[in-house]
């Protein structure tokens, strides 16, 4: 077996075991579907007037925050793979694995495409309520972009929360893992859109990498697909996925030495 058929038969095993949780302990995926669902349902009806004002640009608040409740269920994907794994730390197992003759850029791209295919979970679920309570069908195309953004997303989300379970080594950290990924989501134009947001959250906003990741998951949601809502969207994601990416792969040759 060669060197590159060796490294993908150990991603693909590590993300079978990592998937292998949802069937073992399916309660333990609840949280991170249901939340975010109750995210768009609690907010459309606290907030769902404000698509009353100039310039929102839609006419369907829902329809704004399913996107929204997407990337945040693909953060908290990305951040239970993190927990698993300063679980699996505490318990010995990734010592084991550290020792086989396995790269750390496998045992890593195990974790995130773990997480990635996770995502696809919540991001489910909230599409189709948010269909049932009469959402705007973003197309094929739409969801072409939206769905392997959002597994960037959790991609991205699943780096951080290796980084932080690698430096660690406790399931004590899960908090910090999780709402770091939830701040910088909700640190975008998640509930309005750019131009409405005033003060220091519109600055916030204009420079988080993923206010442009959002916009390309919502714009099928909201209007037209075009090619320049969505390559920034991806180079933002890809970019954060990269440099996440190379911390925790720092981070897991510390912890071999």
């Amino acid at each position: 077996m060669s060197a590159a058929a060796a490294e993908l038969r150990t991603v693909a095993l590590l993300s079978r075991r990592a998937l292998n949780e949802i069937v073992r302990v399916p309660g333990a995926a609840i949280p991170g579907v249901l939340a975010p669902t109750i995210f768009m349902l609690g907010l459309t009806a606290a907030f769902g007037n404000l698509i009353l004002l100039p310039g929102f640009g839609t006419d369907d608040y829902m329809s704004f925050l399913v996107p929204v409740s997407m990337m945040q269920g693909a953060g908290f994907s990305g951040a239970a793979t993190g927990v698993n794994l300063a679980r699996d730390i505490e318990q010995g197992w990734f010592d084991r694995l550290l020792a086989s003759p396995a790269s750390r850029r496998s045992l890593l791209a195990g974790l995130v495409v773990s997480a990635s295919l996770r995502a696809l979970l919540p991001a489910s679920f909230v599409f189709c309520v948010g269909l049932a309570f009469g959402v705007t069908w973003p197309g094929l195309l739409g969801l072409a972009i939206a769905i392997p953004v959002v597994m960037l997303t959790a991609a991205v989300a699943s780096c951080w929360g290796a980084m932080i379970a690698l430096r660690f080594k406790s399931q004590s950290a899960a908090p910090l893992m999780q709402s770091a990924m939830f701040m910088l989501v909700l640190f975008t134009p998640s509930y309005a859109p750019q131009e409405l947001l005033t003060g220091w959250l519109q600055d916030v906003a204009r420079y988080n990498p993923l206010s442009q990741t959002l916009e390309a998951i919502r714009q099928g949601f909201i209007g037209d697909v075009s090619w320049a809502e969505t390559w920034p969207g991806l180079l933002a994601v890809a970019a954060l996925a990269a440099v996440l990416s190379v911390f925790a792969l720092r981070g897991m040759q510390r912890m071999a030495d």
